[in-house]
């Protein structure tokens, strides 16, 4: 063994374990030292390739030698053949060494940030469904329950046409584009070329003092290779890859608020075309109030206060009436928009006797919340991305290694190019570094920690305004509930009491105007009762969006628990573990 063999790779294997200690160091305080040990094992490394094309040039020289030799007659001496293996062994101990330093990445591993989480939902612990169960989960298609075959066409449209949708899933498309171009630089890019000239030189210009006209064919092929010694690419996929997956979230997220927005207008909708209805039978009533009232201030058995009276009533249900018409007309609207229809060719017939179903709702506990909220999601996997870029910063204290090949043919005459002595090639590793930035890398490591903290802080504020919004639609839920069931025994009281006015009316002890009266008060609580049913609604809708609709995450996958592993079909990278879906 000679010199180079005994101390090149075993230096260089030594300088690789100092690296590998040093960038696991790295990961908590950059100082200089470690740099420099990492230093080491580079230069180490750029040895090895430098003295790897210098043996296999001499293994040339000498297999062309020794060819001439056994043509002369001569014996081959067996002191050459040990070149040849020398050259395997140090082409053995370069590749080591590269797979060894390629194992590494610089920059810190992610850990999902600790978050408190609650043992149990604060409000709605005493709600009239507490007795669903509690480890139940919601259906992705969870407006379904509400059993209403014109909202589940109208949702199933919107999840078709909508342009919002659209854009968060190109978004997605995006995202995942990113990734893949990422994972192509971890390999080499080769190209080929084929070139033609033809060149004039004068007297003065050429080196034989005669005027020079030729040709120039070159026919060649390229590999250039930058390897991921310090797993800046990696670290560059794994970003990607976390910001696709916040991505994917950010989409999921889009059609279930897309749907719940089809949902809550159509309900308000419904809300309306019975506010509507309630109306008009009110203005009718008062109109013949008003009437009768004029009759009696012409027999002077009322005043003309009186008649003001109803004329004011009567203006004011007028007033709501318009009022109802144009939130009627405009959830329309919304409703066309939402489905990706102009309004003008969108219509939904009124529906007066419309009801208001209310489904048994899921809550689960507070932890799955952190798997069902998409924006929970997006906010982690955005940190996780965030982290990742922390390492690509690191990186770019370290120099990088680029291995580039060149070979093809060269000749003045085309039907000559192509043949063995018109060939050349060439071969070697570049080795750069930058010595002098003016603090920019440092700068950028900075920004990318404060990046993270930032996404950090985001992720743990997601994490509070989910609990948040949960907590509030089940305290709306439980007290509409409630309120419901008085609006309800209020309504049935009402209509005894008209039952008993119009007995009242038929034995002659009471007039037409105070049943009248009775029949407006009937109708008014028949509008508090259905618009509390339909606020209702519209809170289960809100809760149901609140916990996820229906979505959850794999965080064993980093995927959409709803997605199939095997539909996926991802494309792995075997020297990164590094997917792309």
């Amino acid at each position: 063994m000679d010199i180079w063999e005994r101390d090149g790779i075993g230096g260089c294997l030594g300088a690789v374990r100092q690296s590998m200690l040093g960038n696991i160091i790295q990961a908590h305080t950059s100082t200089l030292v470690e740099r420099m040990i990492t230093w080491g094992a580079c230069m180490c490394l750029f040895n090895s390739f430098i003295m790897f094309e210098l043996e296999t040039r001499t293994m040339s020289l000498i297999h062309r030698s020794a060819v001439r030799e056994l043509q002369e007659g001569a014996p081959l001496y067996g002191a050459r053949m040990p070149a040849h293996r020398r050259c395997r062994r140090a082409a053995l101990g370069a590749l080591v060494t590269g797979l060894a330093l390629a194992a590494c990445a610089v920059g810190p591993n992610y850990h999902k940030p600790p978050v408190e989480i609650p043992d149990g939902f604060k409000e709605g612990t005493d709600w009239r469904r507490a007795e669903a169960n509690p480890s139940g989960a919601l259906a992705s298609t969870w407006w379904t329950p509400f059993q209403d075959d014109t909202l589940d066409q109208l949702i199933e449209d919107s999840l078709k046409a909508n342009q919002s949708i659209a854009a968060a899933e190109a978004a997605y498309r995006l995202a995942k584009a990113t990734v893949d171009a990422n994972v192509a630089n971890l390999y080499p890019t080769i190209g080929a070329g084929l070139s033609a000239s033809r060149a004039s030189y004068g007297a003065g210009a050429s080196d034989t003092g005669t005027k020079v006209i030729g040709n120039e064919f070159v026919a060649d092929l390229s590999l250039s290779w930058e390897l991921d010694l310090w797993g800046q690419i990696r670290r560059q996929i794994e970003s990607a890859k976390a910001a696709a997956e916040a991505s994917d979230a950010q989409l999921a997220g889009e059609r279930l608020s897309i749907a719940s927005s089809v949902a809550l207008d159509y309900f308000a909708l419904r809300q309306a075309d019975i506010d509507i209805d309630l109306l008009k039978q009110q203005q009718d009533i008062y109109q013949r109030i008003l009437s009768m009232t004029q009759a009696e201030v012409g027999q002077g058995t009322a005043s003309n206060d009186d008649l003001l009276v109803a004329q004011d009533n009567l203006e004011l249900v007028i007033a709501d009436l318009q009022s109802t018409e144009i939130s009627r007309e405009q959830y329309e609207h919304a409703i066309a928009v939402l489905i990706g229809k102009p309004p003008e060719g969108f219509s939904l017939p009124p529906k007066p006797s419309y009801t208001f179903v209310q489904p048994t709702i899921p809550t689960g506990v507070p932890s799955e919340l952190l798997e069902r909220r998409y924006d929970v999601v997006s906010a982690e996997r955005t940190a996780a991305s965030a982290n990742a870029r922390i390492g690509v910063a690191e990186a770019a204290f370290y120099p990088s290694l680029t291995l580039s090949a060149e070979a093809g043919f060269e000749h003045s005459a085309i039907q000559r190019l192509f043949s063995v002595p018109n060939r050349f090639w060439t071969v070697g590793p570049s080795l750069a570094e930058t010595l002098f930035d003016g603090g920019a890398r440092t700068a950028a490591v900075r920004e990318a920690r404060a990046t993270y903290d930032e996404q950090v802080a985001n992720y743990r504020q997601a994490v509070l305004s989910a609990f948040q919004t949960v907590e509030d639609s089940l305290s709306s839920v439980t007290h509409l509930a409630q309120q419901e069931q008085q609006f309800a025994g209020i309504y049935k009281n009402n209509r005894q009491l008209l039952t008993s006015e119009e007995a009242q009316v038929r034995a002659g002890t009471a007039s037409e105007q105070s049943l009248l009266t009775q029949k407006l008060t009937l109708l008014q609580a028949q509008e508090n009762l259905e618009d509390t049913q339909a606020a209702l609604s519209e809170s289960e809708v809100t809760l149901i969006k609140n916990l996820g609709g229906g979505w959850q995450w794999d965080n064993s996958r980093n995927a959409p628990a709803s997605a199939a592993a095997s539909s996926a079909a991802p494309t792995d990278d075997r020297a990164t573990g590094v997917s792309s879906q």
